[in-house]
């Protein structure tokens, strides 16, 4: 049966405009992220509008996507930008918007923990009516460096705890990979570095996951070449839609190059994907093709083995 859900991705980089020349030039910017926050949320805010004008009934926003991927250095002055995940100022505006445009938005933000002090790279879910049904922590961290660039994402922030607090509509029992029950559908999140890590798929779709949204900042030549694998293996072994988002082009003062190439892929390929402006890909996701037997005949979870 056909179950349709219009989906979108944003395709973007950082719009806050007056960026230092150089790494060592960051420090002036402290005092002044509630600025590059809210350059980034009113960009965001109009691809948001975008994709629901489209008819889109769910929208992945991209890595980080209230500022420019700052892991790229180690400056502390990116500290201030974290905020709280359920009051902060990024998920009261997308609430709004969401409740606005009856739109499901999946929004990865960086989040201060204030009971622990702790942050994390964190995705809200918000449910088409504006409620914030939960959230997820980034569970695989990287440190190390390619290339292109080093990426120092442990200097800023932990991996999840499973601590995800108190949420609407989870269906799943792992407390590190929630899944949640939408007006677009079951989705769930694997932001990143995660998506590299097989289980992560596996225990989402086994969790009821439809649809994971997998946002990143991502550059290399081995990550580019992983980035029209990994989730095309993954979408068909697991029986599911995946979209991934990624920044394109580069960011001042780094000037690391991103490549974009935001798309979605289900277990039997990729659907026609269209760009009402640059920044947002849209394509149509039948959920049908989730329910029934494989048309490849397989039954991979009865099949399994433990070869261990």
């Amino acid at each position: 049966m056909s179950r349709v859900a219009r989906a979108a991705l944003t395709e973007t980089r950082n719009a806050f405009a007056d960026m230092p020349a150089r790494v060592e030039g960051l420090e002036r910017l402290a005092g002044r992220m509630d600025e590059v926050r809210e350059a980034n949320l009113e960009h965001h805010l109009e691809l948001i509008a975008a994709a629901a004008a489209e008819g889109a009934r769910l929208v992945g926003l991209g890595e980080l996507f209230t500022s420019p991927y700052f892991a790229l250095s180690e400056s502390p002055v990116w500290f201030e930008l974290a905020e709280d995940a359920a009051s902060g100022p990024t998920a009261t505006r997308l609430c709004a918007a969401a409740a606005r445009h009856g739109i499901v938005i999946v929004a990865p933000i960086y989040e201060h923990d204030a009971a622990s002090g702790r942050r994390f790279n964190t995705a809200l879910v918000i449910d088409a009516d504006g409620t914030l049904l939960g959230k997820y922590r980034k569970a695989h961290v990287p440190h190390g460096a390619n290339e292109r660039a080093a990426f120092r994402e442990d200097f800023y922030y932990e991996r999840s705890d499973g601590e995800l607090g108190a949420s609407l509509r989870n269906v799943s029992r792992n407390r590190f990979l929630p899944v949640f029950a939408t007006a677009a559908g079951r989705v769930g999140v694997s932001t990143c570095y995660d998506r590299h890590f097989p289980g992560v798929a596996r225990i989402l779709a086994a969790e009821g996951a439809e649809i994971v949204l997998s946002p990143a900042v991502t550059f290399g030549a081995k990550s580019r070449r992983l980035w029209e694998l990994e989730f095309e293996v993954d979408a068909a072994r697991q029986r599911l839609f995946i979209g991934g988002s990624n920044r394109e082009g580069a960011e001042a003062p780094w000037n690391v190059e991103f490549f974009g190439a935001s798309y979605f892929v289900g277990p039997n390929g990729r659907p026609r994907t269209f760009r009402p402006r640059p920044e947002v890909v849209v394509a149509d996701l039948d959920l049908g093709e989730l329910e029934g037997a494989d048309p490849a005949g397989w039954d991979l979870a009865r099949d399994a083995r433990a070869l261990e």
